[in-house]
């Protein structure tokens, strides 16, 4: 009887040890560091998921390119103007080239050339002075090419005025593209050439590949512009990035309107950035210092 009891008064001592062991444990935080251990990795994960998010909301990017400043055009005040970065392309060897460009890099937009380009169809009155012909020898075009770039102050590139012929012909565009590469500028077709050669060419000599995506005012009223700047933000949302091409001119105001009337909406789904900081973020270019006059 006595060592039933005594086996009894050990069962409940031990009993009661281990149960108060237990609890000591969770208060010092032994026992329950499994659970201590799922706490940090949810953190972790939530942590993670969290930056992971946050990259997920990196921001769409749109460049908007606007062609033929340089001949004080209807529009270019108010495209200078805009609440956000654009990238103005001048043509050279016009009347207000050099002073669309310094307002242009004042107001900090990205500025490039707009180089006149043979095209298929057209009148030659249409390309301007300076343009690349097929006609050119390989000096002519090397020439035509460093005058124009010395003459458009902080241009970080250059892209195709009309052009359907040239950037079809790789004798031209190889030379065209080797002069860019030598004065660290990029190049960006247009796309005025369905069998354009440019981005071909470019890769083959390690350099950007860009090419415009859509062009604003094929149609030159303020619905149509509104619209496809729409599909441009559309497509950037598509592909993370898009590139889109307007003017100033005789309609230039349209485009301006159309612009300056979609950005607030725009900029819920959209960064504006200028092609360079695309450019950066695609490739391993790097602009070299920009030159002033």
């Amino acid at each position: 009887m006595r060592k039933r009891y005594r086996k009894s008064i050990i069962l409940l001592c031990l009993v009661w040890g281990i149960s108060n062991g237990a609890q000591i444990g969770y208060g010092a935080g032994v026992v329950n560091a499994p659970d201590s251990f799922n706490h940090d990795t949810r953190k972790m994960h939530e942590e993670s998921d969290h930056s992971r998010s946050g990259q997920e909301k990196k921001p769409n990017k749109l460049a908007v390119i606007i062609d033929d400043f340089g001949n004080d055009q209807k529009g270019t005040e108010e495209m200078l103007n805009l609440p956000v970065k654009i990238t103005v392309a001048v043509m050279p060897f016009l009347p207000t080239s050099k002073k669309d460009a310094e307002a242009a890099h004042q107001q900090g937009h990205d500025v490039i050339i707009h180089m006149p380009m043979e095209p298929k169809q057209g009148r030659s009155s249409w390309l301007g002075p300076g343009a690349i012909l097929s006609s050119l020898t390989d000096e002519e075009i090397r020439k035509r090419m460093e005058e124009a770039i010395d003459s458009v102050p902080y241009a970080v590139g250059i892209n195709n005025h009309m052009g359907s012929k040239v950037t079809g012909d790789e004798r031209v565009m190889s030379i065209v593209l080797d002069v860019c590469r030598e004065r660290g500028l990029f190049f960006v077709d247009s796309k005025t050439n369905y069998y354009s050669v440019v981005g071909k060419l470019a890769a083959k000599k390690g350099m950007p590949s860009i090419a415009n995506d859509i062009f604003l005012d094929d149609v030159h009223t303020v619905q149509h512009v509104s619209k496809q700047l729409q599909t441009a933000a559309q497509h950037a949302e598509e592909r993370t990035s898009c590139i889109a091409i307007g003017h100033v001119g005789v309609y230039g105001i349209r485009t301006a309107e159309a612009l300056k009337g979609t950005i607030p909406e725009l900029q819920k789904k959209v960064e504006f950035v200028g092609i360079s900081d695309l450019v950066r973020e695609h490739s391993s270019w790097r602009p070299d210092p920009l030159r002033s006059y």
